[in-house]
Formats: structure tokens, C-alpha cells, sequence
């Protein structure tokens, strides 16, 4: 199975960002402020601060959780929100990461505990372990690509934080670790010990970051190459050092690096063998677009400009009265569909990029959401026109009732078809009040089922997929059969065990063509959030939405106990439930629709 991180480095060195701590500081906030409670009450802030080090041209971004452990919030009287930090913090640097378009990997960031490891001092590995276990689950819950263990003194700490992800997680994990100007840890660690123990283990991307300035932290890594030289096996190599060390000048820590030299050391860094390249303490977006800078003159980014320019394009306004392909393969073989989530800010290059590589990979179609969750995105049929234009495949709209007057409703449509969009998935919509506003109420003419007589008006040629769940679809087969007559072609079930299709048992009278829907789950720990609730409730819920208005998942014990037995392979478990499914399903349906976990758009096995 493949992963961003993995990916990237394969083809060359990473940049990672600047100091969020530095950051947050220089805006405003205390020094006395828990920075990771900030995920909550100052979203934005953090927010621009991952977007203007995307900005500047890193590549990888680490999530605001240095110290979201529960030992390192007790300070704060916050330990019993871990979860929710953590979360959070994911995804605000996802939605950075949208908004920019931009494919960056996203870290989850994990600092030591603050406490002293027994025999010297009271926390036992056990319990150091459970802490670093509780945030990780958090993070791996919030959908990161990989872990960042950072600022680690003790050999011991990161071990006990590796075994814990191990655990629960076979994500990717960068373990880097402190050292002073001696270049010793601080109990006496030398790189060349800490590079050969933590070769051996389970980690991709082992090196030092913190504590000294570039020049110091150099030496550490030359040492950390020449002793994995000589392992077994040779994971990557990171260096993230401090802009030297601070002064205190008003008040306020001063930092003596300059970008300019950020961007000297950058290039020495990529020379001395170090994979991973980035800053830490004092450092800003300004070091880092120095440091973008530098190793692009040494080995500039790969470009798809050679792809995109041979990419198939279709007429900007197309007239035809042809069916489209999809219409015409239903019924006919099974039909394979992918969801792609339009890009929250401007820039559509990721959305398009996941296009091209499930072109690739033999979908059908793509779907494209319509503001899932109300939440605002670029119009999904902008977001089908800028497919099926730029990559060449067919799409489906996702087209919402919600918020669309019946003029509104028709208008669209005639652009659609204009536009060569020629496959509408009808849905109502999430109700406004699960967006950030909560208070916002819904402005529609008609619903799903009804906005189908609409597939008969002049030029809005539509398949007329009907979207409804296993309960909506019992009460909903007397109008499907009207639906029928309308124009409707088809019906999607979303499906999470084997009896999620039987539905069709009860609707022999009727000719839907049924669809599959399925997405899969990332760990134990997930699949039993999604048994009791949407992801979105505990954010709702923190935002004064009361439990009893999020909607609910039902999960079979099976599903639970497989997920649960599977540990760290929940990934590869999660999947293979779901290959399990579809094949055992296929007979009750003409196709499937997948929505990948966090619209990651990575190849699986077949």
C-alpha cells in the first residue's frame, strides 16, 4: 500500500515547515497559552499559518500537537482533551492543505511527555506509552498521512512512543531526535547509537531537529549518515534545526538565523544525505521560502506539465444529444465510480491531480460532492466541467436541492448539460445547520425524488440517480416507482455489512438500478466512533449542537470485532472487509460508488 509521505520521498527530498510555536507567538498569543487549545478557539490563526508555510513551499506540514499528550495538558488543566485538540488540529492542516490545492503531506506531530522516564524519574514506560497511544488514535482518527516524533532527548521516550503507534497504526513514522552542541542527547546519547537502535525498529525517516542551530545539527546528521551506512537497514534522514539560539530582546525571543542562511544550510543539509529538510524553533515561512528556494536550484520539483499538456479535452459547450456513457453502460457490466471532494479554497490542481490518477487506475466515472457536510467548497459542477475538460473523464454530479430554488434548480441544469455534465446524483443536501452556522435553515423547492420531474425539462438531460439509505429506501419505494417515469435511472444504497442491499428483495415490481456506496475504515478506534456517530458530531457537539441532532451509523458486531482484532492492520483489515462486501454484494447491484477516507486517492490492491 502506498502513502504520501512514502511517495514523495522516492522521488526526491522533502521540505518541511517552520515553527508554529514562533508563529502562533509572533501574532499575538502568550507564552502562557496552551497552543494546542488554540485548534479551538482560534482556528484561523493556526490555519494561516500552515497555509503561508504552504505558501512558502513546504511539502510536508506538521499539525499544532507538539504538546497534545495528556501529561504535557495536565499544565493547563486541559488533559482531558486530548482527543479533541488532536483532531482538530488534523483537520485544520487538511483543510490548509485543500485550500491551497497544493498535495502536502500532512504530520501528526507528536513532543515528549515533559516528564522524566523511570528508574531517574516517576512515569513508567507503561504509562508513557498509553499517553503517546491516546494521541495517537486522535491523530490517526483525524486522517494524517503519517507521525512526526519530535524533540526527543531520551532514546527511551521515543521508543515507547513508536510502540505505541505500532499499536494502533502502520502509517509511516519520522522519529527525530534533540541534541546539544556536544552533540550528545541530553543523557549522553551519541547519533551514531541513536541512528543504528532506531534503524532497527519499525521507522521510516529517523534524524535530530531542535536544540542547536544548523550548523551544529549538521554534524549530527553527517554522523547519523555514516552510522547507517553501515545498518542493516537504512531508513531516511531528517534535519530540522533552530534558527540558532534565542536572545530575549523586550520581552520576546529573538532568534539570530537568518533565511538567507536557512537557505546555505538547506543545500549542505541535501548534500550531507538528509531526506526530510526543514526548521524548527525561530523559524518562519520566510526561512522557508529561503530554503524552497535553495534546493530548487539543486534539484528543481517535478513538474506535471508534460501530463496535463497531453490530457484529452473536451468542447467547451457540448450540444450533443447523445447519451452519456455511463447511461449507456448501465445495466450492461458493473460500473466503477470514485468520489472526489471539491477543493475548499480557489485552487483545483489536488482535485484534478486525484482525477488523473483514478483515470489511471480504470474508474468509470468520478462523482464530485456537492458541499458535503454544509460546508462551503468550489462549485461541484465547476468541479465536473474542470474534470471531464483538463483529465477527460466522465463525471456525476452530486446536485443538491438544498438552497436552490426550482429556477435555480433548472438554470444549473441547462449549464450542466451546456457543459458536457451529463450525470446528475440527486440528493437533497446536508441541512445548513450542520455547517459552521448552525442557526442557518434550508431554502428548497423540492427534494430529491421530486427534482427528477425536472430531468424531462427542455436540455436537462439527466440519468436521475437517487440517492437514499436502507431505511429511506423502504419508505421512499411507493415515489419510486413515480421517480421511474420520470426519468430516473438509478439508486445508491450506502452499504457497511451484507445486509444493506436486501432492500432490493422488496422492490422486484420495480427497474432500479442499484448502486453500491462504501467507504472503509482506518482503525479500531474509528469504526467504533462511526458506530456511535458521524466524525463531524464531536465538532457539532463542541460547536452547542446537541448529541441527539447528529446523525447515527449502525455497525455490525462482526464489523467491530474484526476491526478491533486488527490492531495496527486496521488499514489493510478495513479494506479487505470492504473487497469482501462488494463481491458478496455485486449480484444486488450495477455498480460501485467509493469515497475514499479523507479524499486520499492512493492505489489499493486490486
Amino acid at each position: 500500500m502506498t502513502n504520501p509521505l512514502l511517495d514523495k520521498l522516492a522521488h526526491g527530498p522533502l521540505l518541511g515547515d517552520g515553527a508554529m510555536g514562533t508563529s502562533l507567538l509572533a501574532i499575538g498569543h502568550s507564552s502562557d497559552t496552551c497552543l494546542e487549545q488554540l485548534n479551538l478557539t482560534h482556528r484561523e490563526d493556526v490555519g494561516s499559518i500552515h497555509r503561508a508555510m504552504i505558501a512558502a513551499g513546504a511539502n510536508l506540514i506538521e499539525t499544532n500537537t507538539f504538546g497534545g499528550n495528556r501529561y504535557r495538558l495536565e499544565a493547563h488543566g486541559l488533559q482531558d482533551q486530548v482527543r479533541q485538540f488532536n483532531m482538530r488540529a488534523v483537520k485544520i492542516a487538511r483543510e490548509a492543505r485543500e485550500i491551497s490545492g497544493e498535495d502536502v503531506v500532512v504530520a501528526g506531530s507528536i513532543g515528549p511527555t515533559g516528564r522524566t522516564l523511570a528508574p531517574i524519574g516517576q512515569l513508567t514506560v507503561a504509562d508513557a506509552e498509553a499517553a503517546f497511544q491516546e494521541q495517537t488514535e486522535a491523530l490517526l482518527e483525524g486522517g494524517v498521512d503519517c507521525f512526526l516524533i519530535e524533540t526527543m532527548g531520551d532514546l527511551a521516550e521515543t521508543k515507547a512512543a513508536i510502540t505505541a503507534i505500532r499499536r494502533v497504526s502502520d502509517l509511516p513514522i519520522i522519529a527525530s531526535m534533540s541534541f546539544g552542541e556536544d552533540g550528545l542527547t541530553y543523557r549522553h546519547v551519541s547519533p551514531e547509537t541513536v541512528a543504528t537502535e532506531l534503524s532497527a525498529l519499525d521507522v521510516q525517516v529517523i534524524g535530530a531537529n531542535c536544540s542547536v542551530g544548523p550548523k551544529a545539527l549538521l554534524r549530527v546528521i553527517t554522523r547519523m549518515r555514516k552510522a547507517l551506512n553501515k545498518a542493516e537497514r537504512t531508513p531516511k534522514l531528517i534535519a530540522m534545526p533552530n534558527a540558532g539560539f534565542p536572545t530575549v530582546a523586550n520581552g520576546r525571543l529573538v532568534y539570530s538565523a537568518t533565511p538567507e542562511y536557512f537557505a546555505s544550510f538547506a543545500v549542505d543539509a541535501y548534500n550531507a544525505g538528509a531526506d526530510v529538510i526543514g526548521g524548527c524553533c525561530g523559524t518562519t515561512n520566510d526561512h522557508i521560502a529561503a530554503m524552497r528556494k535553495a534546493l530548487d536550484g539543486v534539484l528543481p520539483r517535478e513538474t506535471e506539465q508534460t501530463a496535463k499538456a497531453s490530457a484529452p479535452r473536451i468542447s467547451i459547450v457540448d450540444t450533443s444529444d447523445q447519451p452519456s456513457q455511463i447511461k449507456q453502460a448501465l445495466g450492461r457490466r458493473f460500473l466503477r465510480c470514485v468520489e472526489i471532494q471539491p477543493p475548499k479554497g480557489l485552487n483545483p490542481t489536488k482535485a484534478l491531480e486525484g482525477a488523473r490518477l483514478l483515470k489511471e487506475a480504470g474508474v468509470d466515472a468520478i462523482t464530485v460532492a456537492d458541499s458535503p457536510m454544509a460546508r462551503v467548497r468550489m462549485s461541484a459542477l465547476t468541479m465536473c466541467y474542470l474534470i471531464q475538460h483538463e483529465v477527460g473523464i466522465e463525471t456525476i454530479l452530486h446536485y443538491t436541492t438544498r438552497d436552490r430554488s426550482m429556477m435555480g434548480l433548472q438554470s444549473d441544469l441547462l449549464g450542466a448539460h451546456a457543459s458536457g455534465v451529463r450525470n446528475i446524483l440527486a440528493l437533497t443536501g446536508d441541512p445548513p445547520s450542520l455547517g459552521d452556522n448552525i442557526a442557518s435553515t434550508g431554502v428548497f423547492d423540492v427534494d430529491s425524488i421530486d427534482s427528477d420531474h425536472l430531468g424531462y425539462e427542455p436540455g436537462a438531460d439527466s440519468a436521475g440517480n437517487i440517492n437514499r439509505s436502507q431505511r429511506q429506501l423502504h419508505d421512499s419505494l411507493r415515489r419510486r416507482s413515480d421517480q421511474s417515469r420520470f426519468g430516473g435511472r438509478s439508486a445508491t444504497t450506502p452499504s457497511q455489512d451484507r445486509g444493506r442491499c436486501r432492500v432490493r428483495d422488496d422492490a422486484t415490481d420495480l427497474d432500479p438500478q442499484v448502486w453500491l456506496t462504501s467507504s472503509r475504515y482506518m482503525a479500531s478506534q474509528s469504526c467504533r466512533f462511526r458506530h456511535d456517530r458521524y466524525p463531524a458530531a464531536a465538532e457539532l457537539e463542541a460547536c452547542g449542537v446537541p448529541a441527539q441532532r447528529t446523525p447515527r451509523i449502525t455497525l455490525t458486531n462482526e464489523a467491530r470485532h474484526r476491526m478491533k482484532l486488527a490492531g495496527e492492520h486496521g488499514r489493510q483489515e478495513g479494506i479487505k472487509m470492504a473487497q469482501e462486501l462488494l463481491l458478496e454484494l455485486r449480484r444486488y447491484a450495477e455498480g460501485v460508488y467509493l469515497m475514499p477516507s479523507f479524499g486520499g486517492m492512493r492505489p489499493l490492491p486490486r
